[in-house]
């Protein structure tokens, strides 16, 4: 697919643009997928570390899995697919990201207007109360010893502020979600499965809303049928692309 044909498209829009975003956008970041950094975490699927009934029952090995996750984090930078979705913010083209990935790159590459529907793991909060704090440093993430109890209980463990499997999305951070996605008229699905709900149902409802649809992925998925165009192809070399190219042209 040509790209400035697809740039000519979106600025017949008009664009105001949602960025649905998933880990390919990460993967130029060095960020890991569920395994963790040598063989030990091989033992282990994400299925049976992040969730509840995990936690309750070694909430030790579990906070030791995401202490290592945490140690590969701290060495990520955001790389130029993070970066374009800033400049489209700055640019008042974009109405928000909505990202399926935990691990704050939005945030630390400038963007402001983000929804975080699986949570974030750079932040911790109490399985009780409504305390929450950063721990996103060196020294938190090397204390594999203890157990991190919430400042204000007391009693009671902390926990990351993720969403695990079995849990429901945050009922704000969804409804958010979706007020962006009727707002737009063009949804960009970045480095995405196109398999993971409810996520994967915005997209369908961006298309109902006749909103024009693009991907950024290496390779067709699932949502591909619903996509006006796909641009295949590492997303931090596409989407910079893309996002310079309709800058220039919306001048």
């Amino acid at each position: 697919m040509n790209i400035d044909t697809v740039i000519e498209t979106v600025v017949e829009k008009k664009p105001k643009i949602v960025s649905v975003v998933g880990a390919g956008i990460s993967k130029a970041s060095g960020m890991p997928t569920f395994r963790g950094e040598d063989g030990l975490w091989n033992n282990y699927r994400a299925e049976e570390l992040a969730t509840p009934y995990a936690f309750s029952r070694d909430p030790k090995l579990v906070w030791d899995w995401y202490r290592a996750r945490m140690r590969i984090l701290l060495e990520a930078e955001p790389n130029p697919a993070h970066c374009s979705l800033t400049k489209l913010e700055e640019k008042n083209i974009s109405t928000g990201i909505i990202t399926q990935n935990v691990d704050g790159l939005h945030e630390i590459a400038g963007s402001k207007k983000i929804v975080e529907v699986h949570g974030r793991i750079r932040y911790r909060r109490c399985v009780n109360c409504d305390h929450f704090e950063r721990w996103d440093s060196n020294e938190k993430a090397q204390k594999s010893i203890e157990l991190p109890y919430c400042p204000k209980c007391e009693t009671n463990l902390l926990r990351p502020d993720v969403v695990w499997f079995g849990e429901t999305l945050d009922s704000q951070s969804w409804q958010q979600a979706a007020e962006w996605t009727m707002q737009s008229n063009v949804m960009l699905v970045i480095g995405t499965s196109g398999v993971v709900a409810p996520v994967s149902t915005l997209p369908i409802y961006a298309k109902q809303n006749n909103s024009l649809v693009i991907e950024f992925n290496i390779e067709q998925t699932p949502i591909s049928g619903y996509c006006d165009y796909s641009l295949f192809g590492p997303c931090e070399e596409t989407l910079p692309e893309f996002t310079d190219k309709l800058i220039e042209r919306m001048k």
